[in-house]
């Protein structure tokens, strides 16, 4: 059960709000699955959840916490190692960008208040009321972070517990939404900028809204991104390449790097008269073993993806 607490001088705090609700270990067991022992041990070991502690020593968490618990739970389902899953979280820290302006706490807050009110459009499944609240996000930040820290979060969490009756066609409802729209952007994008990258999805390894994503976070001022279809044939890139004749072809994966991928990453890029590079989780991930090689990793953020693909492309970043 939770248990609704003020929050004393000195700990934790979010500025916007006077009280917190707070669960104890046997609910956030209950909740997410992972039984006590494990929670602990994630919060010893390796330092992934830092609950508040009462005055006898016992576990508060948050929902903030609870969310967290379901993200570890998802990165150890995909294959990484707990070990690891902290320096992924880490960088998906949400972006600062009022924080020369406001407190992070406040920011997130007006996040959090964002994502109540996608959520209560799509619990109701009012397509009018959703377009409002994206349209009203989109007056206020800018698009890597309506995308990123607002409407992403809410579509993992549904994605995440369609073992809850309900939640699929919730998922269905903001995934289809969220698709047409990002379409949109990139179809206003097409015809305005060269198209000289080609995106293209490990099989297997991103749903198509994450790729559309990851296309228009990939798009400048200068650089247009030609996006292949879910299922194109790794083996026949290089075939795609000698056709199309782009500057650089992007691998784009949100799963655990295979053991073989950097030796088929290093063949398939002897065989293109273009850059090659990955971006998504997985370049993150990858990272150390592609060190040396011809193969740039642009990341998993939106700016800085589209950044670290314009200084490949200019020859200013090294792989």
């Amino acid at each position: 059960m939770p248990v609704l607490t003020d929050i004393a001088s000195g700990e934790r705090q979010t500025p916007s709000l006077d009280q917190e609700q707070l669960f104890p270990i046997r609910e956030v067991a209950r909740l997410t699955g992972v039984n006590p022992v494990t929670l602990r041990a994630w919060e010893r070991r390796h330092g992934l959840i830092v609950p508040t502690r009462t005055e006898s020593g016992h576990r508060l968490y948050s929902m903030t916490d609870i969310e967290r618990v379901r993200s570890i739970l998802d990165w150890i389902e995909r294959g990484v190692p707990v070990s690891k899953v902290g320096r992924i979280l880490a960088k998906a820290t949400p972006l600062q960008a009022l924080s020369h302006i406001i407190s992070d706490d406040l920011v997130h807050a007006d996040y959090a208040q964002w994502q109540q009110q996608v959520y209560a459009a799509v619990s109701a499944f009012d397509d009018v009321q959703l377009d409002r609240i994206y349209g009203q996000v989109f007056s206020s930040y800018s698009q890597p972070v309506v995308f990123q820290d607002i409407l992403m979060p809410v579509w993992r969490q549904l994605l995440q517990r369609q073992d809850q009756f309900g939640r699929t066609s919730e998922w269905l409802f903001l995934d289809g939404f969220l698709r047409s729209r990002v379409l949109q952007r990139l179809m206003l994008n097409r015809d305005t900028q060269p198209r000289r990258v080609i995106l293209c999805a490990l099989a297997g390894q991103c749903r198509e809204l994450e790729l559309l994503l990851a296309a228009l976070f990939l798009s400048g001022e200068q650089t247009g991104v030609r996006l292949l279809p879910l299922g194109q044939p790794f083996d026949e890139l290089s075939l795609v390449c000698d056709r199309i004749k782009p500057k650089a072809l992007v691998l784009f994966s949100n799963h655990v790097p295979a053991a073989e991928l950097p030796r088929r990453l290093n063949r398939l890029a002897l065989s293109l008269d273009c850059s090659l590079m990955l971006a998504g989780d997985a370049s993150e991930m990858a990272q150390e073993s592609l060190a040396g090689s011809s193969i740039g990793c642009l990341g998993n953020e939106g700016d800085v993806m589209r950044q670290r693909l314009k200084q490949f492309l200019a020859g200013n970043l090294d792989t």
